[in-house]
């Protein structure tokens, strides 16, 4: 019901969104007379507004056609090295001979958002090293034919992609896929496989959801999984390849974290309706490609979510020694030659202080000086992987730590 009252309100705005660009796009028309009057410029802002308030948005595109290394600049290619039904490997292939430089796999959150969500990660990290990521299908768009996804499935993929590889590989987890990666690293030393990263990085991720809880912690830890079941889990109707699918829908996501922080989203759009009268190109350019990405969502499956929701968030299995993968308990002390470090944010309103830390406790057996914890001052949750502090102080650190322990 959800889903199919959504898309009647995103059909209704489709005339609404596309007379505003026309009549926006008249105005810009060079000949106009008053073409650079406050009054013109007023009624240009006020269409643009209207006329992003009313779109429906896309998945963006990675824009990361070219990298700097030794001062030329070098095309890039995207290659999905390894496609599954609800993920594709991409590897960001560099134009250049001779390269040999160490492999980042870049594990994006599957929570609504798509994986170019992580560009400015990327970006940090191609001119010195061989970047791989995955990327999440829109579950909307995954036939039924393909499965079901369980939060296993996911250690499943993050498996496959570590030991397609290989052991000198470096891993970096953003947010979500933190537990499913520590499950996975532990799931290579139980069993004594020969593919264990060098280095996992943990990067504002919900390993014990106790610790300083946040609203969104609170959201999910005050309601029993049939709530989560019956209110928020919708089928995808007629008209998307995956129809008929369980999934949570992206806009919901998406309405949940907007109402988290709902004035400061207005003052955003404010601010922006007055860079564009102003004519602060580059202020109004910056809005744009931020809510371009962020209001850019997609279906997670309903299985995967509500694994996700009860092992981490009512059950809290992985710092209470419960979890299991495929029916083996998972041991956290047996990591051992793997080194960890993790990473929060000061100011971070989504993860907790502490929740991503513990894991360095929880994995006792990786001696200590192979570990390494940094609390990044005045950074909230995205800028954690993102913006100019990750890329002044958060991703150099990262690298020296890699470098130290490959």
């Amino acid at each position: 019901m959800l889903y199919a009252i959504n898309a009647q309100i995103m059909n209704a705005m489709r005339p609404v969104h596309v007379a505003a660009r026309f009549s926006r796009q008249m105005l810009y028309l060079p000949w106009h007379p008053a073409n650079y009057s406050w009054s013109m410029r007023t009624a240009r802002a006020s269409l643009e507004l209207m006329e992003r308030l009313t779109d429906f948005y896309e998945k963006p595109e990675w824009m990361l056609d070219t990298t700097e290394i030794d001062g030329r600049q070098v095309g890039i290619e995207y290659v999905d090295v390894i496609e599954k039904p609800y993920c594709n490997l991409v590897h960001f292939r560099r134009r250049k001979r001779g390269l040999e430089q160490p492999k980042v796999l870049i594990v994006a959150p599957l929570s609504g958002h798509f994986s170019t969500l992580l560009r400015g990660t990327v970006r940090e990290f191609l001119p010195d090293h061989e970047v791989y990521i995955t990327d999440w299908l829109n579950a909307r768009d995954v036939p039924m034919s393909k499965g079901e996804f369980s939060f296993n499935n996911y250690v499943d993929y993050l498996l496959e992609f570590m030991e397609f590889l290989g052991p000198d590989t470096h891993v970096m987890a953003v947010c979500q896929p933190c537990v499913p990666a520590l499950v996975a690293a532990s799931y290579i030393a139980q069993n004594k496989l020969d593919f264990m990263p060098r280095s996992m990085t943990l990067m504002g991720g919900p390993i014990d959801v106790r610790i300083s809880p946040t609203e969104v912690n609170d959201y999910a830890t005050g309601k029993d999984l049939e709530w989560f079941q019956d209110n928020v889990i919708c089928h995808v109707p007629d008209g998307f390849p995956g129809r008929g699918q369980l999934v949570y829908p992206g806009f919901i996501q998406l309405s949940g974290f907007m109402s988290m922080n709902m004035d400061t989203h207005v003052n955003k759009h404010f601010k922006f309706f007055a860079d564009l009268i102003r004519g602060d190109g580059d202020s109004a350019e910056a809005h744009r490609e931020f809510y371009n990405e962020y209001l850019a969502v997609m279906d997670m499956p309903a299985r995967y979510y509500l694994d996700t929701i009860r092992r981490v968030f009512l059950e809290y299995q992985l710092p209470r020694g419960e979890m299991k993968y495929r029916g083996e308990k998972v041991d956290l002390k047996a990591i051992e030659s793997m080194a960890l470090m993790t990473i929060e944010g000061e100011l971070d309103d989504i993860t907790g202080r502490g929740q991503t830390s513990c894991a360095l406790d929880l994995c006792s057996g990786i001696p200590k000086s192979r570990k390494q914890h940094l609390e990044e001052p005045e950074v909230g949750h995205y800028g954690i992987f993102n913006g100019r502090k990750f890329r002044e102080s958060i991703a150099p650190q990262i690298k020296d730590f890699m470098k130290k322990m490959s």
